[in-house]
């Protein structure tokens, strides 16, 4: 569908400016008859009351949502497009058995061309369902596999960023993932010359976007990330991303902060990233850390670690829902964001068996209101909305482009329509509301966001067209 001038007219709620996550609360615009106008551009020409709508606009097609919602686009921050169909796996224990147990033997599987298909179309459908109008997916170690993935993402005009896991050493299990470090280099090399910024030939405007992805340290070399420091000083120019896992898992003697201080010889983890990958933490290679690096789960940092996140403007992909069932642990909130480290929200599908986002911000908020002592805290509604959508285009550098409803950003959005899911339409409807403006306010959105489920989601939109899921087998 070709996008065109319009007006959506319903309850928004969005997180305009550009607020730290403290200030979230303060910049929270909620409009109860409210109308978003689109441009034929796809762009947003103008937010605001209905009764206010300039006499220019009066004339546009309307879609009419009221009674229900227009919020903008989930971001999803940390999704494995190769582990769609692992969110049942039982039986692996904490990170590395799982790993070994579940999800080596699942990856291994899109080896086989039809299947990495299959899977592509069935992960963008389940993009489409969730609202996850942006999302940066830790991707296959097969290149036919990512082929799939870019090509359905495209079809369906969804953003995406994206990078083939980048594996060269490893236990038994992961074998059939594995190359060498010289064929790690080339890959990933070839795969941002074929799909980097392609649709538009400029990252700041692409919808497609590419990301350098190690699994995590223990999955390379020195070597490795020596050739992954030099290629990325090579592309940083050019808007390419880096991704990968930080501190997940802290289990004393066996767990993966220990075996990365162990065989690395590092003082800390993120060093391995921070390109001090040599024994003592010598300086071994160029730093991946930037604006455009997103580390997730940073469960359990040392400071000296948060301080460099926030110094290099590094984001933390933050997953409570895989955290919770990998026994990880839980992201210290005030702790790390203290450090001025601009935290978004990962699904972290397969170990996160929740694809919609809103349902991700439900663990979130609870995980943090249990977190011990002074370090817990009830995250208001306006700072669960922001991690979920504006906290994820800063992640991705494209905070200019999307995130919220400011006039000129594209108009990336939902329409939630809560008569398509009854337990939603009957907590707005019937739910306790204070007398108070701004509390009622704020209970209505934290209702919508924990109740939501995606049979209200009535519409996905990107640059101002419908996004429509992918049809077949």
């Amino acid at each position: 569908m070709t996008p065109s001038s319009r007006v959506y007219r319903g309850h928004i709620f969005h997180i305009a400016g550009s607020p730290t996550v403290a200030a979230a609360h303060r910049h929270l615009v909620s409009l109860p008859d409210g109308v978003l106008v689109t441009t034929d551009t796809g762009r947003i020409a103008w937010v605001g009351s209905f009764v206010d709508l300039p006499a220019v606009y009066e004339t546009l097609a309307v879609t009419d949502n009221r009674g229900g919602f227009i919020l903008p686009g989930f971001v999803d921050t940390h999704v494995h497009f190769p582990q769609t169909y692992s969110t049942d796996s039982y039986g692996g224990g904490q990170l590395l058995e799982w790993l070994d147990n579940c999800v080596f033997p699942a990856e291994a599987r899109l080896a086989d061309p039809g299947f990495g298909e299959q899977i592509a179309r069935d992960f963008t459908r389940r993009r489409v369902a969730a609202g996850t109008t942006s999302a940066l997916v830790f991707g296959s170690a097969f290149p036919p596999a990512q082929d799939a993935l870019f090509e359905e993402s495209h079809r369906a005009g969804l953003r995406l960023v994206s990078g083939r896991g980048i594996q060269t050493v490893g236990s038994k299990p992961s074998q059939a993932l594995l190359t060498s470090e010289a064929r790690a280099l080339e890959l990933v090399t070839d795969e941002i010359a074929r799909w980097h910024a392609v649709d538009t030939g400029d990252a700041a405007t692409a919808l497609l976007q590419v990301a350098v992805v190690p699994r995590f340290s223990l999955s390379v070399t020195p070597t490795t990330l020596a050739g992954l420091g030099e290629l990325y000083d090579a592309v940083r120019g050019q808007g390419v991303y880096f991704h990968s896992h930080l501190n997940e898992n802290n289990r004393s003697g066996t767990g993966e902060i220990e075996a990365v201080k162990s065989v690395y010889q590092v003082d800390t983890y993120l060093d391995t990233y921070d390109g001090r990958f040599l024994p003592g933490s010598a300086r071994g290679g160029s730093s991946l850390l930037g604006r455009r690096s997103i580390l997730a789960h940073a469960v359990h940092c040392e400071n000296s670690e948060l301080a460099r996140l926030a110094e290099t403007g590094t984001s933390v992909a933050h997953c409570p829902t895989s955290q919770q069932f990998l026994g990880s642990g839980t992201m210290p909130w005030l702790r790390t964001t203290s450090f001025g480290v601009n935290v978004a929200i990962g699904s972290d599908v397969g170990a996160g068996d929740e694809w919609l986002i809103s349902r991700v911000l439900n663990d979130c908020f609870k995980v943090h209101l249990s977190e011990p002592g002074e370090a817990g805290l009830s995250l208001d509604p306006a700072a669960l909305l922001f991690t979920g959508t504006l906290a994820g285009a800063r992640a991705l550098d494209m905070e200019a482009r999307f995130g919220n409803f400011d006039v000129g950003k594209d108009a990336d959005f939902l329409l939630i329509e809560p008569d398509r899911w009854e337990p939603l339409a009957t907590v707005l409807e019937r739910g306790i509301r204070a007398d108070d403006e701004e509390m009622a306010t704020d209970q209505t959105l934290f209702a919508l966001l924990l109740a939501l489920r995606q049979p209200a989601i009535a519409g996905v939109f990107v640059r101002g067209r419908r996004v429509l899921a992918p049809t077949g087998g």
